[in-house]
């Protein structure tokens, strides 16, 4: 991770301010900081060298023959590939991965685009053409702010509080978003809005360019299921799948030494993640590998805890577990990040923070996680299509494997009922219900919201919104899961990853949110993604004497995230009380009313989380108005 930013005078006139914005993206590039101006144009980058030739190569980078220059974030995972295609293979010296993508661009223009894998926000000032291009990589693993001020400015950047710095760029409280925080779900309302007025995102897998004519967007890259796959066994399955999910952990493996870790809980994603990387690691005379954990003190009462443990008995490890009642070890850091949060959606974010500041203490400065593996290796509405197709033993069966997956104690013929139900509902009612749902008044569901304010920013319209852009219900089955890794839920939960990674220095990871994983999970039978009522089948079954049986056939899920917002709200709890930021926002009576105590808390640190963001943006904002 690096953080990067740019500025572009679409009236001509010299660009300033780029130094305010760099200033904002420390945190993300602490190792160094270099500007670049070329006419209307400037260009920053702070470093954070998270590959080997990273450490080498110095950015903002300009082509001596065309002026072109290239600021960027990213990992390519096709580096060979592409430096032969480039006649670059040959050249004696360590080329940087910015450099291969702008003489790409040089080669293929917008094009260049199409030959890129891996993980990369970028920007490209274009001397001969006038123009600035960007983009972003098609999952949204970078980030890529921007606004836009038609015929006088262009910023982008790393982050939203970088291109405010940017000059002429107004600070305006985008208040439709503190609703969507608010009502919790409407995180994913889009792709493209942010916490202020006139701030954009650069949705996932689109491209830009501007200059004095105009913005102009688009996307480059669509999900698109290609033929589905068919072999003998489930063996064959497992084995194909372990030859391409291994790639993609080789490919985010390449780190300077001493830098690389790893999250580790006690699922399937990130165990997998694990169990192959250390493999990968000892073939290569690396390891051991260092993992990060959030654990409680007793395993025996701790579903999640005691998987850790299994989990941590794989050889080639070096592990770090932080414990949630030794709030001494992690809560004031955790408190100090959880005050000066980019975006309030972040507030349940503090196991992660925990981690990544252990991390960030052992001298990590790149994380694998498997945090996409929960979309990408899912079976959809699996169990529909079987009783569509009179599957009924078969559904049944598979009804009864997760009942005693999830141990939800609940009756298996009333969960099958409800699937039969559900499968025997005709499309076109499907469509038609959500059809009213779109046309009917919507109120919130969260008791947080003051009735005047969701009134004031048309809660129900914002409601619509999301509503028309829900999963569709059915339809073509790889086609529906396609929808469903890159509807904006993938994409807003790695920009919360990216922001909080941020706070401590770290790059995120993800193998699968690899290209090659998911378009060949999508051509898996669904047979494989949830098979004899196990979740993620084919990665058990590929994780065959990698993984410790114990952590493979686990049964049930536990987050203990919840324990750590506990003590991190019993620490908040001592401070000085800012509640009266969010009066207007918040039904306040909602944090003390009759909920249960997880729902309490719940409120409890949604209120703490929008009420210092306000008390930071206010300080924000008296700065601006002082200078």
């Amino acid at each position: 991770m690096s953080g990067i930013c740019g500025i572009l005078r679409l009236d001509g006139a010299a660009p300033d301010g780029l130094a305010a914005m760099t200033a904002q993206l420390q945190a993300r590039g602490p190792e160094g900081t270099r500007h670049f101006a070329d006419g209307p144009c400037a260009l920053g980058h702070t470093l954070l060298a998270t590959t080997p030739e990273a450490q080498v190569e110095v950015l903002p980078l300009t082509e001596a023959a065309t002026g072109c220059t290239i600021t960027a974030d990213l990992r390519l995972d096709n580096r060979d590939e592409l430096l032969a295609a480039l006649g670059m293979a040959d050249t004696g010296r360590v080329i940087g991965d910015a450099e291969i993508v702008l003489r790409a661009y040089l080669r293929w223009g917008e094009g260049c685009l199409a030959h890129l894998l891996g993980d990369f926000a970028f920007a490209i000032w274009d001397r001969r053409r006038g123009c600035l291009f960007a983009a972003r990589d098609p999952i949204g693993m970078k980030q890529l702010i921007h606004a836009h001020l038609p015929g006088r400015v262009f910023a982008f950047a790393s982050s939203a509080q970088a291109v405010l710095a940017a000059p002429d760029v107004p600070r305006a409280v985008n208040e439709g978003r503190i609703a969507d925080y608010l009502e919790d779900y409407l995180e994913g309302i889009d792709f493209t809005s942010t916490f202020y007025e006139g701030v954009f995102r650069l949705p996932p897998a689109h491209c830009l360019t501007v200059d004095a004519a105009g913005l102009r967007i688009r996307r480059y890259w669509a999900l698109v299921p290609g033929p589905p796959l068919t072999l003998d066994s489930d063996e064959a399955y497992a084995a194909a799948f372990l030859e391409v999910f291994t790639e993609a952990v080789r490919c985010r493996l390449r780190a300077p030494a001493g830098a690389l870790g790893s999250m580790l809980s006690g699922g399937m994603d990130s165990g997998s993640v694990v169990a192959v990387a250390t493999r990968l690691l000892a073939a290569a005379g690396r390891g051991p590998l260092p993992t990060f954990s959030g654990v409680g003190p007793d395993p025996a009462t701790c579903v999640e805890t005691r998987a850790i443990h299994d989990a941590i008995t794989m050889p080639g490890l070096a592990p770090h577990l932080v414990d949630w009642s030794k709030p001494e070890t992690w809560a004031d850091p955790v408190a100090e990040q959880f005050r000066a949060q980019e975006e309030p959606f972040d507030v349940d974010m503090n196991l992660v923070r925990a981690v990544y500041l252990q991390a960030q203490a052992a001298g990590v400065r790149v994380m694998l996680d498997g945090v996409a593996g929960d979309l990408v290796v899912n079976p959809g509405s699996y169990l529909v299509r079987l009783i569509r197709r009179g599957r009924l033993v078969t559904a049944y069966r598979c009804v009864k494997g997760e009942e005693a997956f999830w141990q939800s104690g609940g009756s298996v013929v009333r969960a099958f009922a409800r699937e039969l139900r559900s499968a025997l509902i005709p499309d076109v009612l499907r469509v038609l219900r959500r059809r009213w749902s779109q046309w009917r008044p919507q109120s919130p569901q969260s008791p947080l919201i003051a009735p005047d304010f969701a009134r004031a920013v048309n809660m129900s319209a914002r409601l619509h919104i999301f509503e028309a852009q829900r999963l569709p219900q059915l339809g073509h089955y790889a086609n529906e899961r396609a929808d469903s890794i890159t509807h904006t839920y993938l994409a807003v939960g790695r920009e919360r990853y990216d922001r909080v990674a941020a706070q401590s220095g770290i790059e995120p990871r993800d193998p699968f949110s690899d290209l090659r994983v998911i378009r060949f999970c999508l051509a898996l039978p669904a047979e494989q993604l949830g098979g004899k009522g196990w979740p993620k089948y084919v990665l058990r079954m590929a994780v065959t004497d990698l993984l410790p049986d114990a952590v493979r056939w686990r049964k049930g899920k536990e987050h203990i995230g919840y324990m750590f917002n506990l003590r991190l709200a019993a620490g908040l709890s001592q401070e000085p009380d800012i509640r009266h930021l969010v009066k207007r926002f918040v039904n306040l009576s909602a944090v003390s009313g009759g909920q249960d105590a997880e729902a309490k808390l719940q409120a409890s640190i949604d209120v703490a989380g929008l009420s210092h963001w306000l008390d930071a943006e206010n300080e924000r904002t008296k700065q601006v108005d002082d200078e």
